[in-house]
């Protein structure tokens, strides 16, 4: 059995609401999931998960929430080296280029991107709610 972590940052709940999908298809698929806030993950967590999806929405210009998040994932990017991984994410506005940047980021510390990542404009209607399902499946 694989151990997935969902490790998440959420202002107003829609990334909360995707991470709860990715555990639930993460579960379905037979893995071990534990889901934790970013705050409470850093760089000496990293090898404890076969897998690890990463969800964060897009805030000011495009970026990654700067305050926990962004901090947290910096310390743990040099640990991502050969890590199967994936991404999710709500928005307001914007054509999701954090995303897109964040992949790139990801992809140049090493990281293998397990699935297409998902990205929800504000609360993820049932379509995103699914594919943050086979998200969580896709880590498995």
């Amino acid at each position: 059995m694989k151990k997935v972590a969902v490790v998440f940052w959420s202002g107003t709940g829609n990334t909360a609401a995707m991470a709860d999908a990715v555990v639930k298809g993460a579960q379905a698929a037979g893995a071990d999931v534990t889901k934790i806030e970013a705050s409470s993950f850093g760089a000496g967590d990293v090898d404890k998960y076969d897998a690890i999806a990463f969800g964060c929405p897009a805030m000011g210009s495009e970026q990654l929430e700067d305050s926990e998040f962004e901090p947290m994932f910096d310390s743990v990017k040099g640990s991502l080296s050969g890590k199967t991984i994936a991404l999710f994410g709500s928005y307001g506005w914007g054509d999701c280029e954090w995303m897109r940047n964040w992949e790139d980021d990801c992809k140049a510390a090493g990281a293998t991107l397990a699935c297409d990542s998902v990205t929800a404009n504000d609360a993820p209607d049932d379509a995103a709610v699914e594919a943050c399902k086979a998200l969580g499946a896709a880590l498995t």
